[in-house]
């Protein structure tokens, strides 16, 4: 039996009714950039998460650099984050003229390790971005702290985490803000790319809107240097009719979840991934570390069944960071976990016979 790594039709043919319905309304009005959709999808985002101010953008990826700006980060100063994570939070920090410092990882979570964020800190950091990976925030009670001890700001990455809570509170929610992803492949996905800065500070939220819009709150005049980030109307539309369906969705990941842990329960080589107390994962991927990765996912791959390592390389390996000075030692437990991780196949509509057969397949390589 093939098992694809996510498999977006089976959601769609779900709501397609309501999702052919709002696409269709937008072409009858044929107002395809900002607008009604647009700012319906973002009161419901703000509803949602509690917060005061939701910013649609065009990605996840603007998302984390337009935050960066409207906190004030430029070029000289220093941001600390995650050697483990998608590039676009160092790439983010690098395009605004910033250094990415590097901090380890909680082997356990893959989250950045709090305890180590504090001796990073110098005269030229302004801001803090801790990734909530996989789909569980960050320990974010101890981030905040130093925070607020040194006077930093807080960018959340939640684009792999919408509807995650820490001890109680949504992520998305802890820091001065947070950017949303919205890639079709995300827990809450459109129709291509998309991204939003959610945030309780009602400034950050007004230079943001001024940063997405080449500068100006009108059309013509320019009080900043900004760009063109708008999120179309047509995912706008997909977005707010799914955006109903996103505690369910994630409820029937835990589930699935759930049921791997009990089918790999008796694999003890297979380490499955860890929820921290406290805290309310909706498992984005479902990341487990396993001996031999690579024969593994080329035997899952032979057997039809989708797999993938997120991430092979840590940023401060990658290429364009040589210059910082990083030695390839310098975060083990990063760099030990992209030579361990697999991320299997993890998407709503998954069935536990799907699961038995990327177990079984799992099972063959260990005996092997």
């Amino acid at each position: 039996m093939a098992v694809p790594m996510i498999d977006l039709r089976a959601q769609y043919r779900s709501i397609k009714p309501e999702i052919d319905a709002a696409i269709a309304e937008v072409f009858e009005t044929q107002g395809f950039v900002g607008g009604p959709k647009v700012e319906q999808f973002e009161a419901g985002i703000a509803r949602y998460l509690g917060v005061e101010h939701a910013v649609a953008v065009a990605s996840g990826t603007d998302a984390l650099l337009l935050s960066l700006k409207a906190a004030g980060v430029k070029d000289g100063d220093e941001v600390i984050t995650t050697t483990f994570s998608f590039f676009a939070t160092a790439g983010a920090i690098a395009n605004v003229g910033a250094k990415p410092v590097f901090v380890d990882i909680d082997p356990a979570t893959f989250n950045i390790d709090a305890t180590q964020i504090e001796s990073r800190v110098t005269g030229r950091t302004r801001a803090i971005v801790p990734v909530h990976l996989y789909g569980q925030c960050a320990d974010m009670d101890p981030i905040m702290a130093v925070a607020a001890k040194h006077g930093l700001r807080v960018i959340e990455d939640a684009a792999q985490s919408l509807g995650a809570r820490y001890k109680g509170r949504l992520g998305s929610t802890l820091g001065d803000a947070a950017a949303i992803s919205f890639y079709p492949t995300k827990n809450l996905g459109g129709a291509g790319d998309g991204g939003m800065v959610v945030t309780k500070d009602r400034e950050l939220a007004g230079a943001v809107r001024l940063l997405r819009a080449h500068g100006g709150d009108q059309s013509y005049y320019h009080r900043v240097v900004g760009t063109n980030s708008r999120l179309d109307a047509i995912q706008a539309a997909v977005l707010h009719v799914k955006l109903k369906y996103l505690e369910q969705w994630n409820e029937r990941r835990r589930a699935n979840a759930a049921h791997y842990d009990r089918l790999l329960k008796q694999m003890p080589e297979v380490v499955t991934p860890v929820e921290a107390p406290g805290n309310y994962h909706v498992y984005h991927q479902f990341v487990i570390r396993l001996p031999q990765r690579d024969e593994a996912k080329a035997l899952l791959t032979r057997k039809g069944i989708g797999c993938a390592v997120f991430y092979p390389v840590p940023l401060h390996s990658q290429q364009c960071f040589q210059h910082l000075g990083y030695g390839q030692t310098d975060f083990p437990r990063a760099s030990q976990a992209c030579k361990e991780v697999l991320a299997l196949p993890m998407y709503v509509e998954l069935t536990p016979d799907q699961q038995g057969e990327v177990v079984a397949a799992l099972k063959e390589h260990l005996r092997g």
